[in-house]
């Protein structure tokens, strides 16, 4: 009864768990199905499918024949010695469990080689189906398609088998001992069946080992010394050449495993397996140690320096930094009239909205709900306004659940109810208001499009959307009238789920029964799940890098978030490695940082920017356009899954005017140039110009984050036009704080429908002369901290300035620090922020400093503080209208001559008159009071400041102590 009771409780296990993975299955091929790449996943699960099998299949049929052989093959009579009469006893213990042995051992192996061999999935398409790219490597003149496709699965596929092959011989030693077939010495003669069986297996595992020592030899092109990585003169020289010796010594102790078999001892066996790990001792460690410490370590420079010479090129190609167009650019720092006027074009895109610190005004200006929230991080981007492209700081309007009081947190509010984000706001990059707010623009007057977005970056939990025909709006939308709008989802994103069965389904892989028992859930309904850009990206493309920072923008009626894609590689010849989540993450600021790690599962050494992909915020659509045209791993996937990726050609003109260089490529390939700028191995092996990044200067010490690179309109001395470009500083390797180089790359894509523009991703680098005193970033912010200079505006300091505003009521908020060539020197341009304490508080940008050769200037506006900075004449035109923070209030004139610092500080005070006059009255309308008297406070010191500055009247220190 018992046993009956068991077998039943078996049988309803099983079928729970096969209701569970085929619910799984099921609903994952709906949700590839209603995103149309359910022939890919298909194909992807086919592939794993038959790598497990195969896998599975290469240990259990192996193994079962190991310990079915001994049975077999057992002598029928064995000694009664006392040894043989312990061994008895096992055998009778074993005997009523040689079945299950038999069956369940390598059942297990066979499921867990076979998710081995399944998860070398994404290797094995590579191997199939990658190309010849008809460049090889300086030593064995094999294609890098052997190391890119064909050697990691090679080396896979070795591994894999020695694995097998010692399960085997540990299976078959262990079951021919116990069946007496296998004898110690002095204790009779093993059968021959068990000498052929432990030969075989002993041969074959010889055999692998000679082919791995051929692989460890061309394995050698990415390995890693403290010199290089790759083949260098002891691996040339020495290691290579005994791989080798050692691989013939590895046949030929296989040929002794089968001589084993005619003559019946093990003593060729042995002296071979001895032989071959003597060989390895001598051969594969101590000769080359020999070769490295008499030969190589007292002439190394003239020795290593082609070896070098191989890594500083393959790394250069590798991450497509071969090339960058490098010009000597030594930095003045003298200062005169005038200094900027060739520069002129290149003054306008200096961005003054900090999209790293404008995010809190964006949600206390235009969040609407509190239900709604903003990225921390905002996101730069391009719009033609007026005719012109115009830097743009911009931020999805997205929800955020986690806002909403506890008293309206239930199932149906979270999944029905509250179930999208409404629009993207957007600012002017380099101009603000008279407030220092940033200088909105509303999209809609450049292109009417959907609104709603449905898939976002704070997306994570999933929507039942869509309602039956008639049934009133369930779905919180804008605000319209003062009154929280309703709306119903329309689109076609996400799986249906109307039917019934579908529902449990869903139910089962939720294991929420509300799918099945809510009234939310009707016949129209749809599933939106799995929301966020990267993670649908991933989901469709999962042999790829995924940048770190999707980005919205509005193209072609609708909000698309792009996502940059990369194809890597840890397997490039004579390339050195870099992390690539430090990278991403900012956290290094040197290359020996980056390469300390000795094992590091994210280190790469090729990368390419081979796909760009948009994901619809409406309906989730993922679209993967295949950008590089000519990076040989991406060639690999387009054939393993063809139709996948469409081509480039097909990308709108709308589309192309907003991809940029991606973010994350360009801080890889700028750690790998602080390095590897320097072409010649001499001057590389002496290590006298490596440079780092510099740590960010606005950031606490203690943080200690790479400064970030910036995306910028400017021009470099080479280029005669100002172009959109990704931006950043090098100083040397060391303790010096001075400006040792400067990277940009062109960013600007066009706008031509399936064609970048001829200039995009151009590398371009300023090298600055070792002996230059130009400070770098780091010690521009120490000056600035320091500074005694008095602003434009104002008698008052500039250190007094910062000091008095960042304690109280109120703080400072440093804006990136930003740098621009320009003027022959570098020109160091930072916003200043001031923001309440108070939760409700928003930084608003209240001065801009500069810095040029060493000096400092600040003022209210760009325009005034480059003037004071240039001896009253900087050259260069700011933009029209808000100009960095000053614009002539209503009815008010624009002087036709310079300015006085009166007269600049009293049109500013008449500016923040306005801007707190304009948060009294918003303050009011939501009825914040608290707000509404701090915007009062505001009001009377802007007039207070008006009064002190009108003809006649007397000075007085600028207090911004109460700025909001």
């Amino acid at each position: 009864m018992r046993t009956r009771g068991l077998r039943v409780l078996a049988v309803v296990a099983a079928l729970v768990v096969a209701v569970l993975v085929l619910a799984s299955i099921w609903t994952e091929a709906l949700w590839f199905d209603a995103l149309g790449y359910s022939g890919e996943w298909w194909s992807r699960i086919r592939t794993q499918t038959l790598l497990f099998v195969l896998g599975g299949l290469l240990i259990a049929l192996p193994l079962a024949a190991s310990l079915v052989i001994p049975f077999r093959s057992r002598p029928m009579s064995w000694p009664t010695s006392p040894g043989e009469q312990a061994l008895s006893q096992y055998r009778q213990v074993i005997a009523p469990l040689r079945r299950h042995i038999a069956i369940g051992v390598p059942l297990l192996f066979g499921l867990m080689g076979g998710l081995t061999a399944a998860g070398q999935w994404q290797q094995w398409l590579l191997w199939r189906n990658g190309a010849a790219t008809g460049v090889t490597d300086p030593q064995f003149g094999r294609d890098l398609a052997y190391y890119l496709f064909g050697l990691p699965f090679y080396s896979f596929v070795v591994g894999y088998l020695t694995v097998v092959a010692i399960c085997c011989l540990v299976a078959a030693a262990f079951a021919h001992y116990i069946y007496g077939g296998l004898q110690p010495p002095g204790r009779g003669r093993s059968t021959r069946a068990a000498f052929l069986h432990l030969a075989v297996v002993g041969a074959v595992l010889a055999l692998l080992r000679g082919v791995s020592y051929v692989l460890d030899a061309h394995s050698l092109t990415t390995h890693e010394t403290s010199v290089l990585t790759g083949v260098g003169y002891t691996d040339a020289n020495a290691v290579i050449p005994a791989k080798y010796i050692l691989a013939v010594a590895a046949v030929i102790c296989a040929g002794l495993f089968f001589a084993a078999v005619r003559s019946r001892s093990w003593r060729l066996p042995v002296i071979g397996v001895a032989t071959l790990v003597g060989l390895s001792i001598i051969v594969g460690n101590i000769y080359p140690a020999l070769v490295e410490t008499y030969r190589v370590t007292p002439s190394r420079s003239s020795l290593e320096q082609p070896y070098l010479q191989h890594n500083i090129d393959a790394t250069r190609a590798a991450y497509d930094v071969a090339g960058v167009e490098t010009e000597e650019y030594d930095a003045v720092s003298e200062i005169s009239a005038g200094q900027l006027r060739q520069d002129a074009a290149t003054i306008p895109g200096i961005r003054l909205l900090d999209p790293n610190v404008a995010a809190p005004t964006f949600q206390q200006l235009q969040a609407q709900q509190p239900y709604y929230s903003f990225p921390e991080d905002l996101d730069v981007d391009r719009y033609d306004i007026d005719g012109e492209s115009t830097d743009t700081v911009v931020g999805a309007r997205e929800l955020d659940l986690s806002k909403l009081p506890a008293d309206r947190r239930d199932w149906v509010n979270d999944h029905t109810v509250y179930t999208h984000g409404y629009g993207l706001v957007a600012a002017k990059g380099s101009e603000v208001s008279g407030s220092g707010t940033p200088a909105w623009f509303d999209l809609s007057e450049v292109e009417e499009y959907e609104p709603r977005i449905y898939f976002g970056e704070r997306m994570t939990q999933f929507s039942i959307v869509g309602g039956d025909e008639g049934a009133p709006a369930r779905e919180v939308d804008r605000p319209s009238g003062g009154e929280e709008g309703r709306y119903t989802y329309t689109g076609d994103g996400g799986v249906s789920i109307g039917s019934p069965l579908r529902q449990a389904a869903f139910a089962i892989t939720h294991r929420d029964l509300k799918f099945v028992l809510s009234d939310a859930v009707g016949s129209q309904s749809r599933l939106l799940e799995h929301r966020t850009p990267k993670e649908r990206v991933a989901r469709v493309a999962p042999w790829l890098t995924l940048d770190n920072d999707p980005y919205p923008t509005v193209v072609d009626g609708r909000i698309q978030w792009v996502v940059d894609g990369y194809t890597t590689s840890r397997t490039y010849p004579y390339a050195s490695r870099f992390s690539v989540s430090g990278v991403q993450e900012g956290t290094v600021s040197s290359v020996e940082t980056q390469r300390a790690a000795a094992i590091n599962a994210d280190r790469i050494n090729y990368m390419r920017n081979s796909v760009k992909a948009t994901v619809d915020a409406y309906d989730g659509t993922v679209t993967l356009y295949r950008w590089d045209e000519q990076d040989p791993v991406a060639s690999a996937w387009d054939k393993a899954f063809p139709g996948l990726m469409k081509p480039r050609s097909e990308i709108s003109g709308d589309l192309m005017s907003h991809l940029r260089y991606p973010e994350d490529l360009f801080r890889m390939q700028r750690a790998v140039l602080a390095e590897y700028h320097v072409t010649s191995a001499g001057d590389f092996r002496a290590g006298q110009d490596r440079w780092r990044v510099p740590s960010d200067p606005t950031v606490l010490a203690e943080k200690k984050v790479a400064q970030p690179p910036y995306f910028l309109t400017m021009a470099m001395p080479s280029q005669q036009e100002a172009s959109w470009s990704l931006t950043s500083t090098y100083i040397p390797n060391g303790d010096r704080d001075v400006m040792a180089g400067y990277l940009a790359v062109d960013s600007d894509a066009g706008d031509i429908a399936g064609k970048p523009a001829s200039g995009y991703g151009q590398l371009r680098m300023l090298a600055v002369p070792r002996s230059t005193t130009v400070p770098g970033p780091g010690q521009v912010q120490n000056d600035i901290a320091s500074s005694s200079v008095k602003g434009a505006d104002t008698d008052q300091t500039l250190t007094d300035y910062l000091n008095n505003n960042n304690r109280g009521s109120s703080k400072v908020l440093l804006g990136n620090q930003m740098t621009l060539p320009v003027g022959e020197g570098f020109l160091h341009v930072e916003p200043v922020y001031l923001s309440g304490t108070n939760e409700n508080s928003y930084p608003s940008m209240r001065v801009v400093i500069v810095s040029f050769g060493g000096r400092i200037a600040w003022a209210r506006t760009l325009e005034g503080a480059l003037d004071q900075l240039f001896e009253g004449d900087s050259g260069a035109d700011t933009p029209s209208g808000d100009d960095g923070g000053t614009q002539p209030p209503k009815g008010e004139q624009e002087p036709t001559g310079p300015l006085t610092s009166k007269e600049r500080a009293l049109r500013a005070a008449i500016e923040d008159m306005q801007g707190a006059y304009q948060r009294g009255q918003e303050a009011l309308k939501k009825g914040d009071l608290e707000a509404y008297g701090k915007a009062q406070a505001d009001l009377r010191k802007a007039l207070t400041e008006a009064a002190r500055n009108q003809p006649g009247g007397g000075s007085a220190t600028l207090d911004e102590s109460a700025a909001s």
